[in-house]
C-alpha cells in the first residue's frame, strides 16, 4: 500500500459479535438454568393453550446412587423427545419420576445396620420404613439436581415418586383389582431365590455372568425292570448343581433317545467306576460320559440296546444309607420328557422339581407335585437342620461366594460309591443385579397374577387373559426400533405367571388376607370385600402404607364386615415391578398434568426393560384396563468404552457424567448423544469426547459468523428479489425443514443432527457464507447484500430452533445474543417454511455450478501449493466447459464470484491438454491465469479499474460503497 492510500478496514461491514469462539459451558451453563428456573419455562410452555398433548411418561431410575453415564443417555434422549415434539406444536409433558421402594434401598439400610451391629429384625418394621424412606429421599434430591445439570426440563418441582402416599394408595388399588377379578392366587413352585437378599426375584433383577460350578455324574440304582440284563445296572445323571440331589425325586430321559448298556470291563487307577459296573447311557453321548470317568475304549463294552420304559423307578444314591434314616428310601420316578436333550450329559435328567421350573410343571401337570415337592433348603440357602448328613450346610456363603454344601454332598457320594465322575464347569449363571450373588431356584410360597386365567373384570373385547391381551396389545404399539416388539412378544409368549410378592419389609404390602385353616385352592381361601378394600385405600391415601404394619392394623381394616380372628393379615410385599407397572395409574390417569386417555403417547427406556418395565407395565395394565398404557416405545443400547469394552469401576474404564459436565459442558454431553446410533451400544471415552468437541467448535464457528454479520438491524427481502444462490438457500432450508420435522417425529436425533450439521458447515460455512464474505463486508446497501442479510437471519432462525432440542445451552446462548438478552429460544416453535421456497430446477442447476465450482477452487489449490499465488483473488482462470447447458447455467451467475478469483473466463472451446481435471467431474478442465490489474486496498480483487476512481486504491465497486 502506498504511504498515500487510506487504511480502509474501518469502512468494511465485518462482523461483531460478543458471542465468543471460546464457549466456556461449564462455568456458564448453570447460569442458563438459574435464568431458565426464574422464568418457569416449562409452566410457561403449559400455558399455551390448543395444542395436540404429547406425554412421554418416565420410566422411574432407582433412587439409590449417583448417574452414570447410562442415566445420561436415557433423561437426554427423553429431552430431546419432549423439546422437540415442543417446539413443533404439540404440549409435550414430561413429569419425572423415582422407584423408591425394593430390595436395593432395603439392602443400604441393612448394611448399615450391620456396620453398627444392630439386628434388623428387633427394629420396629415402621421405623425401619421410615429409615429406606429418608434414604430414598437424600438421592432424589442429589439425582434430580444432576438430571437438572444436564439441561433436562419438565416438572422438576412436582416429580412423581413411588412412595407418595397417593402412589401407595394406588399401588395398593392396582393390586386390589387383580385380587377381585380372580388372576391372584397363592402357590408354592420354584422361583429364582437370593439366599443373601432372602426374597424371590424377578427375571428384570437378574443378570448373567460367567461362574464356575461343581458337576457331577451320579448313579442312581435301577429299582426294578423286565430286562433281566439291567438289574444292578445304573442310570447315570449329571448336573452342574450338586446341591439339588438331596432333593432328587426322579429321573427322566428322552424317549426318542438311542440307549445303550454299556459293562465296565477295566479301569486304570483313581478311578470310582468298578469292573463289572453296568451303565445305561444315550448313545450319542456314552463314550464322552466314560472319557471323562478315565475309561478308554478298551475298558469297556456295549451290551446291547435298551428300552427306558422296561424299567419300573431307581434308587437313590443314598438309599438305605446308615443314618440317613429313611430320608431317600422311596423309589425314584422313572419316565419320558420332552425336555431332555442329548447334547450334553448323559442323556438323562435328574429331577428335583422343588429347584426346576421345567420338572414342577411336568410333575404339576401329572397330578404328583404333593409326591416330589420338597422343602429342604431355607431362605438363607442352608439345609434344613434335620437334614441327614447336610442339615445346617450352606449353598452359598454369607458374602455370596461357594458355601459348604456342594463339597459335603459330593464328598458323601463318593464315600458311598454314588458317583461315575467329577469335575468343574464355567458356564453362564443367573445372579443377582444388587447383591451380585448367585442366584437358586427354590420352591417356596408366593403370590402369582395368574396370566392364562380368564379375567373376571368385564372386559373380554380385549381378550379374556393377559397374556391374550398383552399379545394382541404388543401389535396396536408403535416400536422404535421395530425389534422391540420381537422381542417383547417372545417375552411375553413365553412367560410364566407373574411372581409378585417378595419377602422383605420397605414396599407396599399385599393388601389381602386369608382365611386361616383353608388352603390357596379352597374358594374362600382369600377375602374379598369391597369395604374392606375401600378402608385400606382410604388409609393408605393419608398415612401411606406404613398404615398396613400399625398396631391393629388387621382389625383397622376387616371393621365389623368380618370376624378379624378368622383371617390372617399377608405381610409379603409387591414385586417392585409392580410398582414402577402401576405409574400409569397415578400418572398418567390420576394428575392433571398427566394423560387425556390415561395412555402415554411414549415410553423410552434401554432394551434391557423390554423384560423390566415396559414388560411389566404391560402386564398390569393388561390385567386392570385390558390394553397397553403406553402407544409408542423406544429402546436404546447400553453405553461401552471407546474400545467397546463394558464399562466397570474394577477395569477404569467408566465414563461418569459430572465428570463430562465439569471438563466441556453438558451441551458436548447432549452432541454426543445426538450423534450415536442409540438403537445399538454406543461406545464413549475421551478421544471420542474430544471428535464431539471438535464438531461443536465448527456449529459454533457458523452461529459466530451468522451473529457477526447481523449485527444490524434485520432486513427483509421478498424471495423473487433475491438472486439466485439465496434462493437456492431457501430451497435448501425447505428440505431440511421437511428433514428435521420428519427426523424429530420419527425419534431419529443422529439423521436430524447430521443433516442439520452437513448443511451448515458444507453448504453455509464452505460454500455459501465463502462466497458471500465479500458482499457482506465490502459491498454498500446494496440489493445483494440486503439479500445475504435477509438470508442469514431466516437461516438463524431456523438453525436456532432446529438445534434447541439437541444444543440446550448454546442455542439459548445464539437467541439471547441476536435477541438482546430477552425471551428464550425454548419458548419457541420451529417457524414455518413455505413450501414455494422449494425449487428442485434451481436446486439442480446449482448443482451443476457447484460440481464446476470444485473443479475451479481444486485446480486454484495446486497453484497455491506451488507458491504461484498465495489467494485465489490473484487469479483468473479460464474454464472449459464440455456440456452447453452447464455452460449457459454458468454464465447466468457470477462464476469469478462463486469461486472467488477476481476474473473468470467461460468456454465451450476443448479444454487443452495441460487443463487441470477432476476426474470425478467430467468435461471441465481449468487453465490456469493471473488477474490482470491492481489490488483493490479494500475488498483485494484485482481488478484493471483499481486506481481510477476518486477513492485512492479502490474498485468500482468499493469506491461506489465508500460514497
Amino acid at each position: 500500500m502506498c504511504a498515500d492510500t487510506p487504511d480502509y478496514k474501518e469502512t468494511l461491514n465485518l462482523p461483531e459479535t460478543d458471542f465468543p469462539m471460546r464457549a466456556g459451558l461449564p462455568n456458564r451453563e448453570p447460569a442458563w438454568l438459574e435464568r431458565w428456573a426464574e422464568m418457569g419455562i416449562y409452566d410457561r410452555l403449559r400455558e399455551k393453550t390448543g395444542r395436540e398433548p404429547f406425554t412421554l411418561h418416565d420410566g422411574p431410575p432407582y433412587a439409590n446412587g449417583h448417574l452414570h453415564i447410562g442415566h445420561a443417555l436415557n433423561k437426554i434422549l427423553k429431552d430431546m423427545v419432549v423439546r422437540s415434539q415442543q417446539m413443533m406444536g404439540k404440549d409435550a409433558r414430561y413429569i419425572p419420576g423415582w422407584d423408591c421402594h425394593g430390595l436395593p434401598i432395603e439392602w443400604k439400610i441393612e448394611e448399615k445396620y450391620r456396620k453398627k451391629g444392630r439386628d434388623k429384625d428387633a427394629v420396629d418394621v415402621v421405623e425401619f420404613r421410615k429409615e429406606c424412606r429418608e434414604f430414598a429421599e437424600g438421592w432424589i434430591d442429589i439425582q434430580r439436581e444432576e438430571f437438572k445439570r444436564l439441561g433436562v426440563t419438565g416438572n422438576w418441582d412436582e416429580p412423581y415418586l413411588t412412595m407418595d402416599f397417593h402412589a401407595e394408595r394406588v399401588i395398593a388399588e392396582e393390586f386390589q383389582k387383580f385380587l377381585m377379578n380372580g388372576t391372584l392366587y397363592q402357590g408354592s413352585k420354584p422361583v429364582m431365590w437370593s439366599p443373601i437378599e432372602q426374597t424371590a426375584l424377578a427375571e428384570a433383577e437378574v443378570e448373567y455372568h460367567d461362574k464356575e460350578s461343581f458337576t457331577i455324574w451320579v448313579k442312581f440304582r435301577v429299582n426294578e425292570t423286565k430286562d433281566e440284563r439291567l438289574d444292578d445296572a445304573y442310570v447315570v445323571i449329571w448336573t452342574t448343581t450338586p446341591w439339588t440331589i438331596p432333593s432328587n425325586k426322579a429321573v427322566v430321559y428322552g424317549a426318542d433317545f438311542d440307549y445303550g448298556l454299556y459293562e465296565v470291563t477295566g479301569t486304570p487307577e483313581e478311578c470310582w467306576a468298578q469292573v463289572g459296573d453296568r451303565y445305561i447311557l444315550a448313545d450319542k453321548l456314552a463314550g464322552d460320559v466314560l472319557s471323562r470317568a478315565r475309561l478308554d475304549e478298551t475298558m469297556y463294552r456295549r451290551l446291547g440296546d435298551v428300552d427306558p420304559s422296561a424299567i419300573n423307578g431307581l434308587k437313590h444314591p443314598l438309599h438305605g444309607v446308615d443314618g440317613a434314616n429313611g430320608e431317600w428310601d422311596d423309589i425314584r420316578d422313572f419316565r419320558a420328557a420332552d425336555f431332555v436333550t442329548d447334547e450334553e450329559g448323559t442323556g438323562f435328567v435328574h429331577c428335583a422339581p422343588s429347584h426346576g421350573m421345567e420338572e414342577y410343571e411336568l410333575y404339576r401337570d401329572l397330578g404328583m407335585l404333593a409326591q416330589v415337592i420338597t422343602y429342604n433348603v431355607l431362605d438363607d440357602g442352608s439345609f434344613r437342620t434335620d437334614l441327614p448328613f447336610f442339615g445346617g450346610k450352606y449353598i452359598l456363603s454369607r458374602k455370596g461366594g461357594e458355601g459348604d454344601a456342594n463339597k459335603t454332598i459330593i464328598d458323601k457320594l463318593a464315600e458311598v460309591g454314588g458317583l461315575l465322575t467329577r469335575g468343574k464347569i464355567k458356564h453362564s449363571y443367573p445372579h443377582s443385579w444388587r447383591s451380585k450373588a448367585p442366584v437358586i431356584y427354590r420352591n417356596t410360597p408366593q403370590w402369582f397374577a395368574a396370566i392364562d386365567k380368564p379375567v373376571g373384570d368385564g372386559q373380554d373385547q380385549f381378550g379374556k387373559t393377559i397374556r391374550e391381551r398383552a399379545l394382541t396389545e404388543i401389535d396396536n404399539v408403535k416400536w422404535t426400533p421395530q425389534t422391540g416388539r420381537n422381542r417383547l412378544y417372545s417375552m411375553m409368549d413365553a412367560r410364566p405367571d407373574w411372581v409378585l410378592s417378595r419377602q422383605r419389609a420397605w414396599g407396599v404390602p399385599l393388601t389381602c388376607f386369608v382365611k386361616k385353616g383353608a388352603m390357596p385352592t379352597d374358594e374362600d381361601f382369600l377375602l374379598r370385600n369391597k369395604a374392606v378394600n375401600a378402608r385400606i385405600l382410604e388409609a393408605f391415601e393419608a398415612e401411606g402404607a406404613d398404615a398396613w404394619y400399625k398396631p391393629g392394623a388387621k382389625e383397622r381394616f376387616l371393621g365389623n364386615d368380618v370376624a378379624a380372628g378368622e383371617y390372617e393379615q399377608v405381610f409379603d410385599i409387591l414385586d417392585v415391578w409392580f410398582d414402577s407397572g402401576s405409574t400409569h395409574a397415578f400418572v398418567l390417569r390420576d394428575r392433571e398434568d398427566g394423560s387425556e386417555d390415561g395412555i402415554a403417547d411414549l415410553y423410552l427406556e434401554g432394551t434391557d426393560q423390554h423384560r423390566g418395565w415396559f414388560h411389566s407395565s404391560l402386564l398390569q395394565s393388561c390385567g386392570t384396563n385390558g390394553r397397553a398404557p403406553y402407544r409408542g416405545v423406544l429402546t436404546h443400547g447400553f453405553t461401552l468404552d471407546e474400545k467397546g469394552i463394558k464399562m466397570s469401576k474394577s477395569l477404569g474404564n467408566t465414563i461418569v457424567p459430572d465428570e463430562v459436565v465439569k471438563q466441556y459442558g453438558a451441551d458436548i454431553l447432549r452432541l454426543w448423544v445426538s450423534q450415536t446410533d442409540y438403537t445399538a451400544d454406543q461406545r464413549i471415552g475421551p478421544e471420542i469426547l474430544k471428535g464431539v468437541a471438535d464438531s461443536y467448535r465448527r456449529l459454533r464457528n457458523t452461529f459466530r459468523f451468522l451473529l457477526g454479520n447481523l449485527c444490524e438491524a434485520a432486513v427483509e427481502v421478498a424471495p423473487a428479489d433475491m438472486p439466485e444462490l439465496e434462493r437456492w438457500v431457501l430451497h435448501r432450508l425447505a428440505e431440511l425443514d421437511a428433514r428435521v420435522r420428519s427426523g424429530y417425529a420419527a425419534y431419529d436425533f443422529q439423521g436430524v443432527f447430521r443433516a442439520v450439521f452437513d448443511f451448515a458447515t458444507t453448504d453455509l460455512s464452505a460454500f455459501y457464507f465463502d462466497i458471500r464474505k465479500d458482499v457482506l463486508y465490502c459491498d454498500g446497501d446494496t440489493p445483494e447484500r440486503r439479500a445475504a442479510l435477509a438470508v442469514l437471519e431466516l437461516v438463524l432462525a431456523r438453525l436456532n430452533t432446529w438445534l434447541a432440542p439437541i444444543l440446550t445451552f448454546t442455542m439459548e446462548e445464539v437467541w439471547l445474543e441476536r435477541k438482546g438478552g430477552e425471551g428464550s429460544v425454548h419458548l419457541q416453535d420451529i417457524p414455518q417454511t413455505p413450501s414455494d421456497w422449494l425449487d428442485a430446477e434451481l436446486a439442480a442447476k446449482w448443482a451443476a455450478i457447484r460440481r464446476a465450482r470444485r473443479v475451479v477452487t481444486a485446480a486454484l489449490e495446486v497453484q497455491r501449493r506451488d507458491k504461484v499465488i498465495g489467494a485465489s483473488l490473484e487469479a483468473a482462470p479460464v474454464v472449459h466447459v464440455e456440456d452447453a447447458d452447464v455452460l449457459a447455467a454458468l454464465k447466468t451467475v457470477t462464476f469469478d464470484d462463486i469461486c472467488i478469483t477476481s476474473a473468470i473466463s467461460l468456454t465451450s472451446d476443448p479444454a487443452p491438454s495441460e487443463a487441470f481435471r477432476l476426474p470425478e467431474v467430467e468435461g471441465i478442465g481449468v487453465v490456469f491465469e493471473m488477474a490482470d490489474g491492481e489490488k483493490c486496498q479494500r475488498c483485494w480483487k484485482i481488478l484493471p479499474d483499481v486506481g481510477t476512481h476518486s477513492h485512492a486504491g479502490t474498485c468500482g465497486r468499493c469506491n461506489a460503497a465508500l460514497g
